[in-house]
């Protein structure tokens, strides 16, 4: 019987390819596009023509920071699975460097906001004058019921116990 031939790692030292294939696929991190909702969202929906772009820059997804080449393709792209799951992830507020230093025992705990997202809007609302509005939903805690409401969830606990 003869050897097993043994595989040869072509691109084992090569850290330059490795560094090429890992950034190739990049996007903005949530934090930095957090702060372009609140700053900046109508000038990224109204670019200027950019013919090195993707769509000469006229369709941008402002959520998830990417170009796409015509209306129908970014319009499916809000249909996505990617774009649900990134709008998900920026209701949660962004990591800020207070709340870094009180994670590292330097202040008191924060629970983060959560925040209404929507979906961008096209670019005939955005010139009507519709932005992209990001709100803080308040959140129903125990202290602002009433008691007569806690009476109450008591009495269905009992006759569910019966």
């Amino acid at each position: 019987m003869g050897m097993v031939t043994k595989r040869k790692k072509m691109h084992y030292g090569d850290t330059h390819l490795q560094r090429r294939w890992r950034v190739r696929n990049r996007r903005r991190d949530l934090d930095q596009i957090d702060d372009d909702l609140q700053t900046r969202s109508g000038e990224l929906i109204n670019q200027n023509v950019d013919l090195d772009k993707p769509g000469f820059a006229q369709f941008y997804c402002v959520h998830c920071a990417k170009y796409f080449i015509d209306d129908t393709a970014m319009q499916a792209h809000f249909r996505t699975k990617v774009h649900k799951r990134r709008l998900k992830a920026l209701e949660i507020e962004p990591y800020s460097i207070e709340e870094a230093e009180r994670a590292a025992g330097r202040g008191s705990f924060v629970k983060p906001k959560k925040r209404a997202m929507e979906t961008q809007p096209s670019k005939e609302d955005v010139v009507a004058g519709k932005r992209i509005r990001v709100e803080v939903v308040p959140e129903d805690t125990d202290a602002t019921d009433s008691p007569s409401t806690s009476k109450t969830k008591r009495k269905k606990v009992e006759k569910m116990e019966t």
